[in-house]
């Protein structure tokens, strides 16, 4: 890769040493570039650019003040590669630099399919029935986090703020420390929780416990989605590292071990309401809700859309509708379920056991309740282009998201800011991250309460128009004050000692860096 630094600050090299907190450059780590690298059939690579709310985030930043992205590439290449030079494109285009982390298909699956996916993943999903507590698994997390750490330590000066996104790279701060050490200037170094934490109960049962947790105090910052999930790592901090000192501040936690004083907070993602509005209030996206409406008849729609994942609640979804049917025979032909699977995982046991499970249930619900012109769930097992998913989110009666547990729900906010004649209902879990910030203007269910969660949908559509507006204002209102770049500001603020005093170190809203979604929407 060739060094583009010259195009942007680079506050590392200043003639002390030393940089104020707005002068520093911002490097996010993440598992995968914002990119993903194709190889043609030809031999040749592309770039398509990524999508999703942290690309939407973080490029403008990045761009803004010319940092830089380190991640994977999504391919088991090797170093000196033609595909170096496809990625090195990408700077000119974003203005920011992408530095690629080099794994090998082995890497790949002990890391991300083995410790990530296979232990973590359901282990802070509170599914340890599901945890594979393989210690190869472990040593090739290790491994992976080390080559992660080094290509840190290569690509970023002691004046960087680094900011280390989400479960797969935990113990990238404490290697990078060791290696600062043998190296002058101390990084500041941010991490990202984008899943729950666990409760000491669950998390006692990893055989690792403790160096996870040793691992997330080296961080200068440590984020979580909600204050349930920051409550629960004070408690394992608490009773398995009792030698940290905990101190509560003002909304953050201050912890002192070793002579390090990390700090701690909740920092809800948002989405960006602006973008989605407005997308959703265009009349591209009116015409195509007109068109979609023709095909679907005049019936109310309640959606759901996830990813493939058993800790989305898709079977307990099913069931709960089943049920509101068999309860509610006034319903039948009036509504229509349209559930949207996105694939993941294919491969994986569980993954194949749910798509299986999702198969029999629909078959059953649209056997027993099908008539003449009407089938009451409308299943579609792949991704759908944006442009139908914000029309679909404006038309909808119901937004449905019944997740066992989840970091946020993106969806259900996603659903909210699409609503632009404020019809709809949102019905969501109380598991769910979003709940937090939602509880005021959703309705709230236990999935695992069937009949509960069938009686809140027959409510959301059985709801007078003034009760459903005046419902969506106020979660419109959270969802568009607290969207994605507040997010950013609130967490680099703390990170940085700034006060609130973020206003340079952000972009400002209206800055557009060159980022195509495309038109296959993928990201949940």
């Amino acid at each position: 890769m060739s060094d583009n630094s010259q195009h942007s600050p680079t506050p590392d090299s200043a003639p002390d040493g030393g940089a104020g907190a707005l002068d520093r450059r911002l490097s996010v780590v993440s598992n995968r570039l914002p990119v993903v690298l194709k190889r043609r059939d030809d031999g040749t690579w592309s770039l398509k650019p990524g999508s999703g709310g942290l690309v939407t985030a973080l490029a403008p930043v990045l761009s803004h003040r010319g940092g830089r992205w380190i991640g994977w590439p999504g391919q088991a290449v090797k170093s000196g590669g033609s595909w170096e030079e496809v990625l090195d494109s990408g700077f000119r285009e974003r203005g920011y630099e992408l530095i690629p982390v080099v794994l090998s298909e082995e890497e790949v699956e002990g890391f991300y399919y083995g410790f990530s996916n296979s232990v973590l993943w359901p282990l802070f999903h509170d599914l340890t029935a599901l945890c594979d507590f393989n210690p190869e698994y472990w040593y090739a997390y290790l491994d992976v986090n080390e080559i992660f750490a080094q290509r840190v330590v290569e690509s970023t000066g002691p004046n960087d703020f680094v900011w280390v996104q989400d479960y797969q790279l935990i113990h990238v701060a404490e290697l990078v420390r060791e290696r600062e050490e043998r190296h002058s200037g101390m990084r500041t170094l941010g991490f990202f929780l984008h899943i729950p934490f666990p409760p000491l109960d669950v998390f006692q049962r990893l055989p690792w416990r403790g160096q996870i947790l040793a691992a997330l105090l080296a961080y200068d910052l440590i984020g979580f989605q909600t204050p349930r999930d920051l409550r629960n790592f004070r408690s394992c901090v608490e009773h398995l590292l009792p030698n940290v000192n905990i101190q509560e501040g003002p909304g953050v936690l201050s912890l002192k071990v070793n002579g390090h004083s990390p700090k701690a907070g909740a920092f809800p993602i948002g989405i960006d309401y602006a973008e989605f509005h407005d997308t959703a209030a265009s009349d591209k996206t009116e015409q195509r809700a007109r068109e979609l409406r023709a095909r679907l008849g005049d019936h109310h729609i309640i959606l759901g859309v996830d990813r493939q994942d058993y800790t989305k609640g898709l079977p307990e979804r099913l069931r709960a509708f089943e049920n509101a049917l068999e309860r509610y025979p006034e319903m039948r032909e009036k509504v229509i379920l349209v559930q949207i699977v996105v694939p993941s995982r294919q491969h994986v046991t569980e993954y194949k056991e749910l798509k299986s499970d999702l198969d029999r249930l629909v078959g059953r619900i649209n056997g027993r309740f099908s008539s003449a012109g009407w089938t009451p769930v409308q299943y579609h097992f792949r991704g759908i282009p944006r442009r139908d998913l914000v029309a679909l989110y404006r038309m909808a009666r119901v937004g449905f998201v019944t997740s066992i547990k989840d970091g946020m729900n993106l969806v259900s906010k996603e659903f909210c800011a699409c609503q632009v004649d404020r019809d709809g209902v949102l019905v969501l879990s109380e598991f769910a991250g979003a709940a937090a910030q939602l509880e005021d203007g959703a309705l709230l269910v236990n999935p695992h309460d069937v009949e509960g969660t069938a009686d809140a949908l027959y409510k959301a559509l059985e709801m007078p128009a003034d009760e459903r507006r005046q419902r969506m204002e106020r979660l419109q209102e959270v969802i568009e004050e607290q969207d994605i770049f507040w997010w950013v500001e609130r967490f680099l603020s703390v990170a940085l000692d700034l006060g609130g005093d973020f206003d340079h170190l952000v972009a400002p809203r209206d800055f557009v860096p060159h980022i195509d979604t495309g038109e296959s929407w993928v990201d949940l």
